[in-house]
């Protein structure tokens, strides 16, 4: 912000929030939301709605988001945008970075002003950067470290938050999943939005479904119940033994925060005795990263990830083209996939890995999100296949 040498009526803001970058970087801005500060991965997200859904994502905890939208906020938020599961864990992102400050909501289902929800479940913001300048560095640098700071008085230690941006060890190595997964086993039977009707119930279940919860959201529970799915949420540890114990007609993998290879550590031998159960198996993001390492491929630290509600993927076995959600820094390394393992998905961004599918087995994840609905549900479709799949497996 600069000042007229000859306006002394021009206004001197003094910053009230800060940006710490790892290598030493202070940007100013203006305190949104709690107070505080928090260290996360700062990464970009390119959607223009949804925020409400993006900020309560538990796939985005341990990270910062910038928003390349410049309205956020203007709808208020509601309860029921609400993504995560766990209402005791982590919230998701660890803070929220705006280029112009929140209005008032103007929407018929607002029922509180974003700024006020930040406050309500401790996320820092910051508003009153160029988030442009911003994310043309994470596209030429990569994701970088750093610390979030907010204080209405102004006053910042910043020689100790340059410290701490710069020693916070990053996602790469980092199991996230005990900071979001669910504590205890419990059951789910809500079902999709309806307009004017809200969520309905499944009360006719066709399949006993198991979801191994790595950070699982509200929408993939909804969507499989949706299909006629009974669905049993089991946290994160739970033994293939327990798992299987329960007779699931399919086992789902859910989405989550971190390093897949971290958290493959007791998540990929209980996916590998699922598998070899002959159970029809269905992953997403997290849990798409995990089938992958199961059969023997390995995971990547991706440049500038892919975070948003407008990537095109194509579906490889119908050469159709899906626009769909993307939350991920981490990615399946296409040329280390065995032999049995096919790709089905790609990106059409920058040709990385966004599906695949066991030869000869009802086995298969993606690495997008198909329960989210940026405007098309073009990828809807994948929990009916999944819902096949099972119906095949019983009849047979």
């Amino acid at each position: 912000m600069t000042q007229h040498d000859n306006d002394p009526a021009w206004p001197d803001h003094k910053p009230t929030a800060l940006l710490v970058l790892a290598d030493g970087t202070v940007l100013e801005g203006f305190g949104l939301g709690a107070e505080g500060h928090a260290v996360g991965e700062v990464c970009f997200n390119t959607a223009m709605t949804g925020y409400e859904e993006i900020l309560t994502d538990p796939s985005y905890a341990g990270q910062l988001i910038t928003f390349t939208f410049p309205h956020i906020g203007n709808v208020g938020t509601n309860e029921e945008d609400i993504e995560t599961v766990n209402m005791a864990a982590t919230p998701g992102a660890r803070g929220v970075i705006l280029r112009t400050a929140i209005t008032d909501p103007s929407n018929y289902r607002a029922t509180k002003h974003l700024d006020q929800w930040l406050k309500a479940r401790g996320i820092i913001g910051l508003s009153g950067i160029d988030t442009r300048a911003l994310t043309a560095l994470i596209r030429s640098k990569g994701m970088p470290n750093a610390v979030i700071a907010h204080s209405r008085t102004g006053e910042f230690d910043l020689h100790g938050l340059k410290e701490e941006a710069r020693e916070w060890p990053g996602l790469e190595g980092m199991d996230l999943v005990p900071m979001v997964t669910s504590g205890q086993r419990f059951t789910w039977d809500e079902t999709p939005w309806a307009w004017d009707k809200g969520f309905g119930r499944q009360d006719k279940a066709e399949f006993n479904v198991v979801a191994i919860d790595y950070g699982i959201k509200r929408n993939i529970l909804r969507l499989l119940a949706g299909v006629g799915c009974k669905v049993t949420v089991v946290p994160a540890t739970t033994s293939s033994e327990d798992i299987l114990a329960m007779k699931p007609d399919g086992v789902f993998l859910s989405n989550g925060p971190g390093d897949p290879a971290a958290t493959g550590k007791y998540a990929v031998p209980v996916i590998r005795d699922v598998i070899k159960s002959g159970t029809p198996t269905f992953g997403i993001c997290l849990g798409h990263q995990m089938l992958g390492l199961a059969v023997g491929a390995r995971t990547k630290k991706m440049h500038q990830g892919h975070h948003g509600a407008n990537h095109p993927v194509k579906d490889e076995t119908t050469g159709k083209v899906e626009i769909t959600s993307m939350n991920h820094g981490f990615a399946v390394d296409e040329t280390t996939l065995p032999k049995g393992a096919t790709q089905t998905h790609i990106s059409l961004f920058d040709g990385s890995n966004c599906g695949i599918q066991l030869d000869g087995k009802p086995v298969f994840s993606v690495q997008y999100h198909p329960e989210a609905s940026p405007g098309p549900r073009d990828s809807h479709y994948l929990f009916q296949r999944f819902a096949d799949l099972m119906r095949q497996k019983k009849s047979a």
